[in-house]
């Protein structure tokens, strides 16, 4: 019998964030969950938005929290506990700014590292044994407060780069599944 796993997007929810830098996260989970032809349903209440997939003998849960990303860690919570998913077999998708556009970086765990998402997973869970999948959307201009700058659109150009991290991404997802965290590490790292 496989195992049972969740992959959760970060980003936040409501038309005025769509297609912003912090949603890096939900739009992996769209580029994947198109892949499979996967639908979304309601969790809880909205209190975030699941599909659900079987993968390679595993069963696999996508997630993309309905709340702001500051919060996260409530419904990645109620997902892992409610389905006994273990720790080893959760990984986050989030936007990082110090990583070039179209970047990825692949980690099996560590700090939230200044991501708020993160740290309310960290604190959630009780573990920083959580992978992660961090989607580069810097260089941040000087010009732009960081805040600003993550709530921004991507410009025309950017998107080519955007939709190339996009599909490592997916990569990343599934080698995570099929083949676990190191070998997935190599592969997403790679340069």
């Amino acid at each position: 019998m496989g195992e049972i796993y969740l992959i959760t997007g970060l980003g936040n929810p409501g038309r005025q964030y769509e297609q912003t830098r912090h949603n890096a996260g939900f739009m992996a989970l769209d580029v994947f969950a198109e892949r499979f032809n996967l639908s979304w349903e309601k969790w809880q209440n909205d209190k975030g938005l699941l599909a659900k997939a079987d993968l390679e003998g595993n069963t696999l849960y996508l997630l993309k929290p309905m709340t702001y990303m500051n919060l996260s860690g409530h419904a990645v919570r109620g997902v892992s506990s409610f389905y006994k998913i273990k720790p080893k077999n959760i990984l986050i998708i989030f936007d990082d700014m110090s990583l070039p556009l179209g970047a990825v970086r692949l980690r099996a765990k560590g700090s939230a590292g200044g991501q708020n998402g993160m740290r309310h997973i960290i604190e959630q869970l009780g573990t920083q044994d959580i992978a992660r999948l961090r989607i580069g959307i810097g260089p941040r201009p000087e010009y732009f407060e960081g805040k600003d700058f993550v709530l921004s659109k991507f410009g025309e150009d950017q998107k080519i780069l955007l939709k190339e991290a996009l599909i490592k991404a997916d990569a990343a997802v599934y080698d995570f599944i099929v083949g676990g965290i190191d070998a997935a590490m190599t592969k997403a790292n790679a340069k």
